[in-house]
C-alpha cells in the first residue's frame, strides 16, 4: 500500500524538531530573564541571602566594600561604615494623594 500525506501536513520527525527549538528558546528566555533580575536586586555577600522589604542593611569598608544583612552583622566586630533599610520596588514610583486643607 501506498503512504496518502495530507496536503500542508508535516513530517513527524519536523514536528519534533520545531518542538525542540520551542523547548530551546522558552530556556534560553527563562534563564535570560532570572539573570537580569538577580543582577538587579541586592544581596548579602556573606550568605547570599536577599533581604526583606523594611529590613537593613549595612556596608562596611576597607579594601573589599561588603553589604552585609542584619542577620550576618551580629558576625563581625566593627561598625558598619553605612546602614539602609530595604525599600520595596515601587519606592519613587507611586503617586501620594494628600487631603485638602479645608
Amino acid at each position: 500500500m501506498r503512504r496518502i500525506e495530507r496536503i500542508g501536513a508535516e513530517p513527524l520527525s519536523t514536528m519534533a524538531t520545531v518542538i525542540a527549538d520551542r523547548d530551546r528558546l522558552e530556556m534560553v528566555l527563562l534563564r535570560r530573564g532570572i539573570g537580569a533580575l538577580q543582577a538587579d536586586r541586592t544581596s548579602c555577600d556573606d550568605c547570599g541571602r536577599t533581604p526583606l522589604v523594611g529590613e537593613h542593611m549595612h556596608l562596611y569598608g576597607g579594601r573589599r566594600p561588603r553589604t552585609v544583612c542584619e542577620l550576618c552583622r551580629g558576625h563581625r566586630r566593627e561598625e558598619p561604615t553605612a546602614s539602609a533599610a530595604v525599600r520595596h520596588c515601587e519606592h519613587g514610583h507611586t503617586v501620594r494623594v494628600l487631603a485638602r486643607a479645608a
